[in-house]
C-alpha cells in the first residue's frame, strides 16, 4: 500500500496557523525571518530528518510543501538537506487556502485508484525508526475495518516531548492522544479527502480510529517558534536534561544523535 508523509516547511498558507496575520505579505515576512528560519532548519536537521532516513521500511514518499516565495537561500539549504533522502519531494505552491492546497498536493502524488496511507509530520518532530513499518502492519491488521470505511485513523499516543540546545537534549516521556505526530489516516480508492482535511485533535469525530500506546513512537519538538506557543498565556515547559543513558535510548529509537545536536546548536 502506498504510504505518503506530508510536511509543511514554512508554507505561507491562508489559514492553518494559530498565529494570525492581516495580510499574506505579513505572514511571508514572519515565516522567512532569519532567526525563525535558522531555528527551523536546526530542528529539521537534528530531529526530523534522522528518523526518516533510518526507517526500517523505506517504501514511502515524503512531500515537503514550501511556498514559491521562499527565498533562494533557504530553498537551496532545504534542497541540500534532503539530497540524501530519496523519498523526499519538494513541492512549491503559491499561497492558498490551507486545507485545499494540502489536499491537492497529496492527491497529485497518489494513485487514486488504490488505497493509501497518509501521515502528517511537522518539521520539528521525529518519528521512531519503525514508524512506517508499524503503520503498514497496523493497516494489515485492521484490513476488515479499512474495507468498511472510507477513512480510518491511526494514532500512536506515547512518546517524548524534547527540546534540543547547545548542551544536547532535554526530554521527558509523555502520553498525549491525537497530538498530530505519529498520526495517520488510511484512505480508500477515489476518496479525495486527505489527512490534512481534518484537525489532528478532531480526527475521531469524523472517522473510526485505532490507537496505540505500547511503545514510544514520536518525539515532539519544543521550541520558541512552535506555532502553538506564540499565543499569550502559554507557559514554558521545563524539561529534564538527558544523561548519557537517556541520549542512547533516544538515539536507538529515533536516530536522533545528541552529539549531532550539540554540533548544530553550538
Amino acid at each position: 500500500m502506498q504510504i505518503i508523509g506530508f510536511c509543511r516547511f514554512s508554507y505561507p498558507a491562508e489559514g492553518g496557523f494559530q498565529v494570525e496575520h492581516d495580510r499574506i505579505e505579513d505572514r511571508i515576512s514572519y515565516l522567512y525571518a532569519t532567526a525563525r528560519m535558522e531555528e527551523r532548519f536546526r530542528h529539521f536537521e537534528t530531529l526530523c530528518l534522522p528518523g526518516l532516513r533510518a526507517q526500517s521500511d523505506p517504501d514511502f514518499l515524503l512531500l515537503v510543501l514550501v511556498g514559491r516565495a521562499m527565498p533562494a537561500l533557504w530553498l537551496a539549504r532545504l534542497t541540500a538537506l534532503l539530497a540524501d533522502l530519496p523519498q523526499a519531494r519538494i513541492i512549491a505552491r503559491d499561497p492558498g487556502p490551507h486545507r485545499q492546497v494540502c489536499q491537492q498536493v497529496i492527491n497529485a502524488a497518489r494513485d487514486m485508484a488504490q488505497p493509501c496511507l497518509q501521515f502528517r509530520h511537522d518539521d520539528d518532530d521525529a518519528v521512531a525508526v519503525d514508524f512506517v513499518a508499524t503503520l503498514r502492519e497496523a493497516a494489515q491488521d485492521c484490513a476488515a475495518l479499512l474495507a468498511r470505511h472510507r477513512l480510518v485513523g491511526f494514532d500512536w499516543q506515547r512518546g517524548y516531548v524534547a527540546r534540543p540546545d547547545a548542551q544536547g537534549l532535554c526530554a521527558e516521556p509523555c502520553f498525549t492522544p491525537y497530538w498530530g505526530v505519529a498520526q495517520a489516516v488510511a484512505v480508500q480508492p477515489r476518496v479525495t479527502q486527505t489527512i490534512m482535511n481534518f484537525g489532528h485533535a478532531k480526527l475521531p469525530q469524523f472517522m473510526p480510529t485505532v490507537t496505540f500506546a505500547d511503545r514510544p513512537m514520536y518525539l515532539r519538538g519544543h521550541n520558541d517558534h512552535n506555532d502553538s506557543r506564540q499565543k499569550k498565556h502559554v507557559r514554558p515547559a521545563p524539561l529534564p536534561r538527558l544523561d548519557a543513558g537517556g541520549e542512547a535510548e533516544i538515539r536507538a529509537r529515533f536516530a536522533v544523535d545528541a552529539d549531532h545536536i550539540r554540533r548544530v546548536f553550538a
